[in-house]
């Protein structure tokens, strides 16, 4: 018979965005993926996703309502859910109460957090105690970031982005994110880069070297990201965008992952104020909000 009795009447978890500091991306395989080296970061922009015993099925409450997240079993974070009930044999009596604090579809792996955050929960609330090369491959099967999301830090992403190396550093980054309205769809800008002939997969040795520098600027030098053609392609304003982060001061601006938020990383947190307000003041179009954060952070943490 499937288990149908949680332990635990309520878990909460918080789980942080990404940025990508470098993401080269090679030519796309049979399986229509893209191979890709990139280095994720966790920065301090969260999701808390609470879930709670009952009713039976799997509801979503999203605690801010925004058509662009999904409401129904689309969503990655039921989907999480109901993977791994299905894993174990389980039928789900749970509600999802999801409050979002990163930017939605805006190149920093959300929906993902999102599934990372389901598959904790999941986890917690009904004592399973998975061990963590589980979760991780039922995180990989949800999606390319999901994986990250589980561990936070620092890392190498190889493969689709879900084979992931550790890395560690001791120094904090400060940064400035200005985040656009409307989204862009990552297999757009995949697609495009192809078009544009654009996939070079470029090598991340210079971001792991410079992470190991306390000086930002070796890390502002190496930034890199093989989708920034094809999204300043795709929307033509973050040209706009990235040359205003530059001169309210950053070191330097990126797009973040598929775009369309913008990166830029600010040497200290007074600087990354000063520019963040810059950013607000000049009302480019397009930019819907600007936030500060820093990295890198924890991933996936069970919250009191």
């Amino acid at each position: 018979m499937p288990l149908t009795v949680s332990s635990r009447s309520a878990v909460r978890v918080r789980v942080p965005a990404k940025i990508n500091l470098h993401l080269g991306v090679g030519p796309l395989r049979e399986d229509n993926f893209h191979d890709v080296a990139t280095v994720f970061h966790a920065v301090s922009l969260v999701d808390e996703l609470t879930l709670e015993a009952g009713p039976p099925g799997i509801t979503l409450v999203l605690e801010q309502p925004d058509d662009r997240v999904p409401a129904d079993s689309t969503n990655l974070a039921v989907r999480a859910v109901r993977k791994l009930a299905d894993h174990v044999n389980l039928e789900p009596a749970v509600t999802i109460r999801l409050r979002k604090g990163i930017p939605v579809a805006g190149g920093m792996a959300g929906g993902s957090a999102d599934a990372a955050a389901a598959l904790i929960a999941g986890d917690a609330l009904w004592n399973l105690a998975l061990p963590p090369e589980t979760i991780h491959r039922l995180a990989a099967e949800l999606g390319s970031d999901v994986p990250f999301a589980l561990y936070g830090g620092d890392a190498l992403g190889t493969g689709r982005g879900e084979q992931l190396t550790p890395l560690t550093h001791p120094y904090r980054r400060h940064w400035v994110l200005a985040v656009a309205g409307e989204g862009l769809s990552t297999p757009a800008v995949y697609a495009e880069t192809d078009r544009l002939g654009g996939t070079r997969a470029s090598d991340p040795d210079p971001v792991i070297k410079a992470l190991g520098d306390p000086n930002p600027d070796a890390l502002a030098g190496a930034l890199c990201n093989d989708l920034q053609d094809a999204a300043l392609s795709l929307r033509p304003e973050l040209h706009d965008v990235l040359e205003a982060g530059k001169t309210a001061g950053a070191l330097h601006g990126i797009v973040s992952g598929s775009g369309p938020t913008c990166a830029f990383l600010a040497p200290d947190p007074e600087r990354a104020e000063h520019i963040a307000n810059r950013l607000r003041i000049a009302g480019l179009p397009g930019v819907s909000a600007v936030r500060v954060a820093h990295g890198s952070v924890e991933g996936a943490t069970l919250w009191p």
